[in-house]
């Protein structure tokens, strides 16, 4: 019996799925490939943002900032100072809140996600714990408003996370 070979039809009809599944593979690759490149590119993002807001730490404004909470001896004394400034509506209060306002922001660019907690704990780390510890009187001393909340949650975060022995938060 002779072997029957396949009709035009079933040639054509399996051309068709060959091509259908290259196609289907293709297209399957440029989607990995474009997740790959968004990935790549929010990293990017991120990491500009990173670079941006922690270069602020050491520019003029915040500079001044920090001087001038050197300027007090204990939290004690800062936070009766800043009560001053506050109340007097003074330059001072506007300048200390910058740096307040700097830990609330980067805070909540954290929680977000657009900033990395372990980049935080690795460049920040104790520094941030400390400076909340020192504000806290000021912060707690604040009845006018609700204090810096996201401030006061990633302070204990990242002091969580710095005092447990494998590093985690």
């Amino acid at each position: 019996m002779p072997a029957l070979q396949p009709n035009w039809a079933e040639q054509v009809t399996a051309v068709a799925t060959a091509v259908g599944a290259l196609g289907l593979l293709g297209a399957i690759g440029a989607a990995i490939l474009a997740g790959r490149q968004v990935k790549e590119a929010r990293k990017l993002r991120e990491s500009q943002i990173a670079g941006d807001f922690l270069r602020r730490w050491d520019e003029e404004p915040l500079v001044e900032a920090r001087q001038l909470v050197g300027r007090f001896k204990t939290k004690e004394e800062l936070s009766i100072a800043f009560q001053g400034f506050v109340a007097a509506n003074s330059n001072e209060a506007y300048i200390l809140y910058r740096e307040l306002d700097y830990f609330e922001q980067l805070a909540a660019l954290e929680r977000l996600g657009h900033f990395d907690f372990d980049l935080i704990k690795l460049l920040l780390g104790r520094t941030l714990v400390d400076r909340w510890e020192m504000w806290r009187p000021s912060i707690d001393a604040m009845s006018w408003a609700r204090g810096y909340p996201l401030f006061e949650a990633l302070a204990a975060k990242v002091k969580k996370a710095v005092d447990s022995p494998d590093g985690e938060a």
